[in-house]
């Protein structure tokens, strides 16, 4: 197959099409652990908003559906976006039977997808989105069933897998076209090339107001609202791929982010919020202190609720963002400290020892109680030893607050992806599915449970009261 910069995969014989009938899919999770954290995919729902603002008539399917009519009661959680996904033991990938998991589909079952997909009209373009690397075993599958189900129609996959690992996606995941990068004016061109259909792209993909609100109207039901203030981080931590995702850093006004905010409260009564920048605090003179400032002044800290599942910056919490984040309403924080310990101390220059403990002074002097706040803690990083991780965990207890560990996933395109390369028992550069952080990859030593189950033994017995 023809490979470019964009999009690459084959062709199919377009039909022009005035108002096609555009199906977004987002598929099942194939792993050995998974829990709903407040996950949805963003990037697809924005993409359908855009669509259908362009005349597409635009439906969504969801593989890890919590509230599928076929489901009994959903868990109680799941209202507030988080909780288990229905999961069905399956094989594991080859080359990890050795491992003493169990592994699983996460979401509905294939019959009932298939039977939802029947029912549908038929679609004229289908668009699949992908997230974690080693998790494209459940796009390939969901691709699969699209095809029994509608053979003639073109696939498009997109999203993160496609993006870090194309060419595996061209070879492997089964879809007519697998577009690199961000999708906004891309899915445009593609649906062009695949269907004749030429709608005249009319946002400005630099300007983060002009896009639509996410079309998370499409779901089942809507527990939570992600939001995104800002697009790209400033940072090149050797972890991250962020960078590569999005090589600039855009910002949305504080004013269309409160905009939003009060569309999904008034009209669907969405309580949660949730943060997905990967930068939110940073330049917040600019940009975080004037949202957080309009949002309690709009009265919305009065009936909503915000929750940042990605690590915000500790270098950039004082005494005002504290106080701000507490006022808007904040509930749920999670700091990106990674490690505290030994020679990796200061990991990427981002955070040292002591404006950590400041940060956290400051987020308890605004109200913050120690069990609201969680320091992301990497585990399984190249050379990383697990006496180094304890240590980490002493030290964000010491401070009051909770320690999350955070199993490394080596990345493609990043810093470290030469030393996980290096470190791993497995051939990383072969197949995705051997960066599975659940396997903790970066190490030479077969799998074992018994650090994971001192490690879990020592938070519990550091664990503490709601203050």
């Amino acid at each position: 197959m023809k490979m470019d910069k964009d999009f690459c995969g084959s062709t199919a014989s377009p039909a022009s099409t005035s108002n096609p009938h555009i199906l977004l899919i987002n598929p099942w999770i194939h792993d050995f652990a998974a829990y709903n954290f407040w996950a949805a995919p963003l990037g697809l729902l924005t993409l359908g908003a855009m669509l259908r603002d362009h005349g597409a008539m635009v439906s969504y399917m969801d593989c890890l559906d919590q509230f599928h009519p076929r489901l009994p009661d959903a868990d109680p959680s799941a209202r507030f976006g988080r909780g288990p996904y229905l999961k069905t033991q399956i094989s594991k990938p080859a080359g990890m039977e050795d491992i003493p998991r169990n592994y699983c589909r996460y979401g509905i079952s294939p019959e009932w997808f298939e039977a939802d997909l029947r029912s549908l009209p038929r679609p004229d373009l289908v668009l699949v989105t992908s997230m974690m690397t080693y998790w494209y075993p459940g796009v390939q599958e969901a691709i699969a069933i699209v095809k029994t189900v509608f053979p003639e129609v073109p696939v498009i996959l997109g999203g993160i897998y496609a993006t870090l690992c194309q060419e595996h996606a061209v070879k492997f995941s089964g879809a007519d076209l697998v577009i690199a990068g961000p999708g906004e004016t891309r899915i445009f061109t593609a649906a062009q090339k695949l269907i004749g259909w030429s709608a005249v792209h009319e946002t400005d993909s630099e300007n983060l107001d002009a896009f639509p609100f996410p079309a998370a109207d499409l779901q089942r039901k809507i527990p939570f609202v992600a939001l995104m203030t800002s697009i790209g981080c400033p940072f090149s931590c050797a972890y991250c791929a962020s960078g590569y995702l999005n090589s600039k850093r855009r910002l949305r006004s504080p004013d269309r982010i409160v905009e939003e905010i009060r569309f999904w409260n008034s009209r669907y009564g969405v309580i949660d919020m949730v943060f997905y920048d990967d930068a939110l605090l940073v330049d917040s003179q600019l940009h975080a202190i004037p949202m957080f400032e309009k949002i309690i002044t709009s009265g919305l800290c009065k009936t909503v609720r915000f929750h940042t599942p990605n690590a915000v910056h500790i270098r950039e919490i004082t005494h005002t963002t504290a106080r701000l984040m507490a006022g808007a309403g904040f509930q749920t924080l999670r700091l990106g400290l990674e490690t505290t310990a030994g020679d990796r101390q200061d990991f990427d220059h981002k955070v040292t020892r002591k404006e950590f403990v400041a940060a956290v002074s400051c987020l308890k002097s605004a109200g913050f109680r120690g069990d609201q706040v969680g320091a992301y803690l990497l585990t399984g990083l190249p050379g990383q030893s697990w006496e180094s991780v304890e240590a980490s965990v002493e030290t964000v207890r010491k401070a009051g607050i909770t320690p999350v560990p955070a199993h490394f996933t080596p990345i493609p395109h990043t810093a470290l992806w030469p030393a996980a390369v290096a470190s791993s028992r497995y051939d990383l550069e072969s197949d995705p599915i051997f960066t599975n952080n659940a396997i903790f990859p970066c190490q030479k030593e077969p799998f074992s449970w018994e650090p994971l189950i001192r490690l879990k033994k020592l938070i519990k017995a550091t664990a503490f009261q709601a203050e």
